[in-house]
């Protein structure tokens, strides 16, 4: 046996491990296959791209952060473009439709947290979707104590009309990116979206938000 062959494979899987705590690969074989494909396929960080404040310190935190936040801004007004003149009184109504429409019926907190957003707001878009009758409430299957929502013939309808509308403007916010940049950003905001969405579960108290999560995943990182 090569030894120190089985030493490097064994190092490699620890690594492997440690890196994938969010499990952006499935722990498996084919996960450490997938992992060990994008190790291989991974450029070393470039180091002339020129930001905004850059020469003044601005970090590529802030860059990101600041990023993020305009182009959540370019999506919302591209959708509400795409509603305009329709039945639909926000954005946040259209994409509640499609999350049931792609993943079937689920529980009202189970849609608000899909959706990413606090539970009073959430509520207030769902009770206008059932006052439209885009959406039904029935007991669930799994547990009559339970309610589940789940979207209507007229709620289909509705998104429905839209539809190509909403295509356009998704396709607008995607911009100038190339096939293999749509992917690569896909896979970007996945790990974030990974990182992110367990913390936003836990419904830590706005005053103790950033203090509890710099503290448990960046403290020592200095």
């Amino acid at each position: 046996m090569n030894y120190n062959l089985a030493k490097d494979v064994i190092q490699l899987l620890e690594q492997f491990d440690s890196e994938n705590s969010n499990f952006r690969y499935s722990p498996d074989i084919e996960g450490f296959k997938n992992w060990m494909q994008h190790q291989q396929n991974k450029k070393p960080a470039p180091k002339n791209i020129i930001w905004e404040g850059k020469q003044n310190g601005r970090s590529p935190e802030s860059v990101i952060s600041t990023l993020l936040v305009h182009m959540s801004r370019y999506a919302k007004t591209y959708s509400k473009s795409a509603i305009v003149g329709s039945d639909f009184s926000t954005q946040e109504e259209f994409i509640y439709l499609i999350n049931l429409k792609a993943f079937g019926e689920m529980t009202k907190t189970e849609l608000i947290k899909k959706n990413i957003q606090d539970k009073p707001v959430g509520i207030l878009i769902i009770n206008r979707l059932i006052k439209n009758d885009w959406v039904k409430q029935t007991d669930s299957k799994k547990d009559k104590r339970t309610k589940v929502i789940s979207i209507t013939e007229k709620g289909n309808d509705a998104l429905e009309k839209q539809m190509e509308n909403i295509r356009m403007a998704t396709k607008i916010v995607c911009g100038n990116l190339t096939e293999e940049e749509k992917y690569d950003l896909i896979e970007l905001l996945n790990k974030l979206d990974h990182f992110h969405n367990p913390i936003f579960g836990r419904n830590i108290d706005s005053l103790k938000l950033v203090e509890t999560v710099f503290n448990e995943n960046f403290s020592n990182s200095n």
